[in-house]
């Protein structure tokens, strides 16, 4: 596992404030004579720390990915290319949005009307503050009713969390019934350099036929390519919105359960895109690109923010989760 800590502003000047008066104070303890000396041994490890924090704090923020693909696709209303799934009176659909909770009679859920063999697909999403743990917000593709026990997924999950801690959003691919059964995950978890709670900010997955890429505000996060048939999503997939109780997993692997004493939990969808060939179209549907280049892919500056992204901020890479059965997961060894 990897894992990145940066220092917010009130805590990176509480720190230093106290570091200074720690040092001012044992200087004072030694005669006068002594304090030049004294202070040139004290102070550069003041400057040192000084410069390091700095370092850390401001540079939190990716670089910039230099293209934006949710700017060359449409934005939709709810009702232009969804329906409701389940939890009918645990929604509402508000200024081309849609407002989805969870509370302890029910959760809620969305569909696309059409299913997918390939587009972009993003909404602006913006989550509950405070103590949510247990409590999924997802954003996926899925083909589960269409494939029950035997389906392909794409996800983008949001796990709930506890007091003072930050989300984290869980990327996750399942083919062919992997994650049916004896579920054969591929999961990347990431932290953000930023709070979900206070704005809406645009999420986003890219499926082509050669490739699966994840996306917050424009930069990638992740890029699952197709290595073989059998770790490669290819059916029609329908687009999916929901929240749902998961305290048996979600927040610290279960260790924190969903509370109902702070119920609804929200979910906020806007700025709908899903643009790309339906299961309907002719098989000379072009697939559509996150990228400059037509063919898909990414750039050198875009594969730049993902790797500073994935050096940052990744938390969880089952590749690297040396405790999993990797001969279940091929890509991660065989290039």
């Amino acid at each position: 596992m990897y894992y990145h800590a940066f220092f917010p502003s009130s805590i990176y000047t509480t720190f230093l404030s106290t570091l200074f008066h720690s040092y001012f104070y044992f200087l004072s303890s030694f005669p006068k004579k002594n304090f030049k000396k004294m202070s040139t041994i004290f102070f550069l490890p003041i400057f040192l720390c000084f410069i390091f924090l700095h370092s850390t704090n401001a540079n939190y923020w990716p670089i910039s990915p230099g293209y934006y693909p949710s700017t060359k696709f449409k934005s939709m209303s709810f009702y232009q290319g969804f329906k409701n799934l389940w939890g009918p009176n645990h929604q509402s659909v508000d200024n081309n949005g849609i407002n989805i909770w969870l509370d302890r009679n029910s959760g809620s859920g969305f569909k696309s009307v059409k299913p997918f063999r390939s587009g972009y697909f993003g909404a602006s999403i913006k989550l509950q503050p405070g103590y949510t743990a247990g409590v999924i917000t997802a954003f996926y593709l899925s083909n589960n009713e269409a494939h029950p026990g035997f389906h392909d997924e794409v996800d983008i999950e949001f796990l709930g969390t506890t007091f003072g801690k930050p989300y984290t959003l869980q990327t996750n691919v399942y083919i062919r019934g992997s994650g049916d059964g004896k579920i054969i995950g591929r999961e990347m978890k990431f932290h953000l350099w930023f709070d979900p709670t206070k704005n809406f900010h645009h999420y986003a997955i890219l499926w082509s036929p050669r490739e699966i890429i994840f996306l917050v505000d424009d930069v990638p996060i992740r890029r699952y390519a197709r290595r073989s048939d059998a770790t490669f999503p290819l059916r029609p997939m329908w687009l999916y919105g929901s929240i749902w109780d998961a305290s048996s997993w979600a927040t610290e692997n279960g260790k924190y359960k969903a509370d109902y004493n702070y119920q609804p939990f929200y979910g906020k969808f806007t700025n709908f895109k899903a643009s790309g060939c339906t299961a309907y179209s002719s098989r000379w549907c072009r697939p559509v690109s996150a990228s400059p280049y037509r063919s898909g892919g990414l750039s050198r500056q875009q594969r730049q923010a993902m790797n500073w992204v994935r050096s940052h901020y990744m938390v969880y890479d089952y590749c690297r989760d040396f405790k999993r059965d990797h001969s279940l997961t091929p890509e991660c060894w065989r290039k």
